[in-house]
């Protein structure tokens, strides 16, 4: 009797250690609740990090209707140039944090993605208002969200500037507008109807999103063109015309000035060639293309 008592302990001993080691059972779930939360912090500093570095970016784009002073020449905007370093320096930081960033696949596909858009756009390099790396920012961010196209686009214009000779003190503002549109394109809606069975939804679903894309790409050209002209803009125009930075104007005055300059510099000619570009060549490969990147299995990340 005593030896069947001890068993009997020993056996309920043993079934209540399974229970609580076994994977996914019930004194495993505080465990994997405590994981997951851990998980959603270490996404979510990466994301406050780039939103902060693209403030300050932000910033340095539209000092013109903030500040009341303008430099003498291009050699005094020095410090304004430096200033917009700083978010480069930030989005570096954030992504040696985000964790994210270290599986292989996803280390690849950004790697292989920049080089590629860095080809591009050295290929495309001298033909005037043609940016054919839009057109890859923007299905990339659609595929794989906001995050990975903002850093693929900061990417793509560090290593083409690097091989290029193209570097600058425009690179930075380059490099952050560019990471801005491939972002863009990763918020943009889905459609979270459940999948359809009916060759013909699917069709429309799919050129429904095709042109959502290529609208996408012709706002995204035009802000484009505004936000490299708005870096260079006070030291491009001399004083005293319709279209000059005024130190002493309101910004609503130098907003004014500043529309009309990009109107007849670049709007009307070189944005409009981006935006017809970059809309042709998402209608035309843009299917294929989303194709081989969803193919890739990498989910679509905010």
């Amino acid at each position: 009797m005593t030896e069947m008592s001890t068993n009997a302990r020993e056996t309920n001993r043993d079934n209540a250690h399974n229970v609580h080691s076994a994977p996914g059972s019930v004194g495993d779930r505080p465990r994997q609740r405590a994981d997951q939360a851990r998980q959603r912090r270490s996404i979510r500093w990466p994301s406050w990090i780039l939103g902060g570095g693209s403030v300050l970016a932000a910033a340095a784009f539209a000092w013109p209707f903030f500040v009341s002073a303008v430099p003498a020449d291009a050699q005094v905007a020095v410090p304004i140039v430096a200033f917009a370093l700083i978010p480069a320096l930030i989005v570096a930081l954030a992504l040696t944090l985000d964790r994210e960033m270290y599986t292989a696949k996803t280390v690849a596909l950004l790697g292989v993605l920049s080089a590629v858009g860095a080809a591009v756009r050295i290929a495309g390099a001298g033909v005037g208002g043609v940016e054919a790396v839009f057109v890859l920012l923007i299905l990339a961010g659609r595929v794989y969200g906001a995050r990975f196209a903002f850093l693929l686009g900061l990417l793509t214009i560090a290593v083409s500037s690097v091989l290029w000779g193209g570097f600058g003190p425009w690179t930075p503002f380059q490099m952050f507008a560019c990471g801005w549109v491939g972002a863009g394109a990763g918020l943009l809606p889905r459609s979270h109807n459940a999948p359809s069975h009916s060759a013909t939804t699917r069709r429309w679903r799919a050129r429904s999103e095709i042109a959502l894309l290529a609208v996408y790409g012709v706002v995204a050209s035009y802000l484009f063109g505004l936000l490299m002209n708005l870096w260079f803009w006070p030291f491009a125009v001399g004083s005293g015309t319709d279209i000059s930075y005024q130190a002493a104007a309101d910004p609503g005055q130098n907003f004014a000035s500043f529309a009309l300059y990009s109107l007849v510099t670049s709007t009307l000619t070189w944005d409009t060639v981006r935006a017809i570009t970059t809309m042709v060549g998402i209608a035309l490969v843009g299917p294929a293309v989303l194709a081989a990147l969803r193919r890739a299995r990498l989910s679509p990340r905010r």
